[in-house]
């Protein structure tokens, strides 16, 4: 019996020291000193609400930069596969390298064995002459330095030039394709052909572009906030500039 009334004590405390902490916290809000830490609990959550958002940004361009190098190796690997069967496998037929030898003295030549003389090898035809594609500059340390820092936020020198190194890319791929002769197109290269032509407008007539499509088709880069972040960067250090119209976005090389 004791022992129940122990319990029932314990029980009752208990109870009524949780309804003293819940008194106790609600009039936290009210007292002027916890308002402000209060307040300053507020600004905190919302920096690192900022910082989060940020490291997003960063582990995104880490996958892409992770995926890229992941593609490069596989390609290195690739081509030193092919050096060493090539290497192991040389045609018996291939001539070998002539060694030539220089005679300082005039004796030791045999003033009766003919002079062997060379024929010059044929004149080859020059090739022709390739379309030069124009490509975007890349950004300088100067420029990098202007740029606004509300604009750039965490963003570094090598991020931006990343991109325009594979803007870059996407120009050349496209108008490798519009400059090639519609023969030899396959049936997908004809399509991006006709594609491309489509978005032509008397405003980019006479100058190189792309579109987010193109982006996608031809590189690994994410169309996303931070991809556009850095398109305001290069609007502002005058690298490319916006054409708008048929429900397109064309990035113009400037």
């Amino acid at each position: 019996m004791a022992s129940d009334l122990e319990q029932l004590c314990s029980h009752i405390n208990e109870k009524i020291g949780n309804i003293k902490k819940t008194l106790s916290l609600r009039n936290c809000g009210q007292e002027p000193t916890l308002k402000t830490i209060l307040n300053k609990i507020g600004d905190e959550i919302i920096v690192v609400n900022e910082l989060l958002n940020k490291l997003e940004l960063e582990i995104q361009y880490q996958e892409q930069t992770n995926s890229s190098l992941k593609e490069l190796f596989e390609s290195l690997e690739e081509d030193y596969k092919d050096v060493e069967h090539l290497k192991e496998n040389i045609p018996p037929h291939l001539p070998q390298v002539a060694v030539t030898q220089n005679f300082v003295n005039g004796s030791d030549l045999d003033p009766e064995e003919p002079v062997k003389v060379e024929e010059p090898a044929p004149a080859k035809k020059p090739p022709k002459e390739q379309r030069s594609i124009k490509e975007m500059p890349f950004i300088t340390s100067d420029e990098f330095n202007g740029i606004p820092a509300y604009m750039k936020s965490r963003l570094t020198y090598c991020h931006i030039n990343d991109v325009i190194r594979e803007i870059n890319k996407a120009v050349v791929s496209k108008y490798k394709i519009l400059h090639q002769p519609k023969k030899s197109m396959s049936s997908v290269t004809r399509n991006l052909y006709h594609r491309f032509i489509d978005e032509e407008t008397k405003e980019t007539k006479g100058h190189y572009f792309v579109v987010e499509a193109d982006i996608k088709e031809f590189t690994a880069l994410k169309v996303d906030k931070r991809f556009h972040v850095i398109l305001n960067i290069l609007r502002h250090c005058r690298r490319l500039s916006e054409v708008r119209g048929k429900g397109l976005t064309r990035y113009v090389i400037t």
